[in-house]
C-alpha cells in the first residue's frame, strides 16, 4: 500500500511539471504587450496634432483673388461697358458716363483712368486726363462703377466736327471696347492747340472735367 501511495504521489509531481512547462512555453510564444494608461502630455500632443491636421485640411471660400491675396485688374472682357448722355441743362459742355459693370464672375479692381478716343470725320480725338486723384476701385461680380467723358458743345452755328463713335479702353488694359456715342453729333473745330474733350478718373462721372 505505502508503494502505491508513493508511485500515485509521483505521478502528480510529474504531470503537474509537465502542465507547468507547457503553460511557460504557451506564454513565451504568444506574449501580450505591455499597456499603460496614455499620459496628459501624450493627449495634449494627439489633441494638437488632430488640431494643427484640421487647420491644413481646411479650405477658406475663395472671392477671386490672385494667389497673393490681391485682387486682380478687371479685364476688357469682363466688363459690360455702356456709355450715356449725361449733360446737365445749363451747362456750358456737354458730358458723357461711361459705365464699367464687372460681369467676369469674380472681384477685380480698376484705378486710374481709362482711354478714350473719339472717332469723328476728322480722325481720331484722343481725350486728355483732368489730372483729378486717381483712386483704386474694387468691383465685386454684378457691380458697375462709371467716369464722366466731358466736351465742348458745338454752339457756333456751323457744322463743326462730327463725332461718329466712342472708344475706350478699360485701365491698365490694352484690348479696346468701340461704342456708339450718345452725346451731342459735333464739337467745334478748334485752333489745334490742344484737345478739347477730357477724361475724368474711375468714379468721376457727375463730377464735371
Amino acid at each position: 500500500m505505502r508503494v502505491t501511495k508513493l508511485t500515485i504521489a509521483a505521478l502528480a509531481v510529474v504531470a503537474g511539471l509537465s502542465l507547468t512547462a507547457c503553460q511557460n512555453e504557451d506564454i513565451a510564444a504568444d506574449p501580450k504587450p505591455a499597456t499603460s494608461a496614455p499620459t496628459a502630455n501624450g493627449d495634449a500632443s494627439q489633441e494638437q496634432g488632430e488640431e494643427e491636421q484640421g487647420q491644413e485640411g481646411g479650405t477658406v471660400a475663395g472671392t477671386g483673388n490672385n494667389e497673393d491675396g490681391t485682387t486682380g485688374t478687371c479685364r476688357t472682357d469682363e466688363l459690360d461697358v455702356t456709355a450715356t448722355d449725361a449733360t446737365i441743362d445749363g451747362d456750358t459742355d456737354g458730358t458723357v458716363a461711361v459705365t464699367f459693370t464687372n460681369g467676369g464672375g469674380r472681384d477685380c479692381a480698376l484705378s486710374g483712368y481709362a482711354g478714350v478716343d473719339l472717332k469723328t470725320s476728322a480722325g481720331s480725338l484722343s481725350a486728355e486726363r483732368t489730372g483729378e486723384e486717381a483712386p483704386s476701385v474694387v468691383l465685386k461680380d454684378g457691380e458697375k462703377v462709371s467716369f464722366a467723358v466731358v466736351y465742348p458743345v458745338n454752339d457756333s452755328g456751323g457744322s463743326g466736327v462730327r463725332i461718329t463713335g466712342l472708344v475706350v479702353t478699360p485701365p491698365d488694359e490694352t484690348k479696346s471696347v468701340t461704342l456708339d456715342w450718345p452725346g451731342a453729333g459735333s464739337l467745334p473745330v478748334t485752333d489745334g492747340s490742344g484737345t478739347p474733350v477730357k477724361v475724368g478718373p474711375i468714379g468721376s462721372a457727375g463730377q464735371g472735367g
